[in-house]
């Protein structure tokens, strides 16, 4: 969590959390197993949260460029993917691998999977916490 002092306030110290957010990205991606999905392109629409780590963000390269989002989602379009479950993993341990991202949280909807309603999942995946061992080496909790 990213800890600042407000102002004002000597000697306290906030923890504050930081998400970067894109909202409503629509794509056109390869994606199905029904032989009507095969080979043809459908429209996901996708929101992508980013928790990241660090103390005051004040400058681009502590935190992800929204952009960058975008291409990665945008890569990941390009490729047959059978499940959305699968496409909304990659997509979050593709931004687990940003130095500064502690937490990927993805929500795909597939608006023409169902004739009423909206299908979607989320996906939610954090960095591994490490600590460092007694000889410096590091291990897991």
């Amino acid at each position: 969590m990213n800890q600042i002092a407000p102002q004002g306030f000597t000697g306290v110290t906030t923890h504050a959390l930081t998400t970067v957010r894109v909202r409503d990205l629509e794509l056109l991606a390869d994606i199905g197993i029904n032989p009507d999905e095969v080979g043809r392109r459908q429209p996901l629409v996708l929101t992508v949260e980013l928790e990241l780590t660090g103390t005051g963000i004040i400058a681009i390269d502590e935190t992800v460029d929204y952009r960058r989002v975008v291409a990665a989602a945008e890569a990941l379009a390009l490729v047959h993917i059978p499940l959305i479950e699968t496409f909304g993993q990659r997509l979050a341990e593709e931004c687990l691998g940003w130095p500064c991202v502690q937490q990927a949280r993805v929500s795909i909807d597939k608006p023409f999977a169902l004739t009423r309603g909206m299908a979607g999942v989320e996906v939610i995946m954090t960095r591994p916490v490490r600590f460092p061992g007694p000889n410096g080496e590091e291990t897991r909790p």
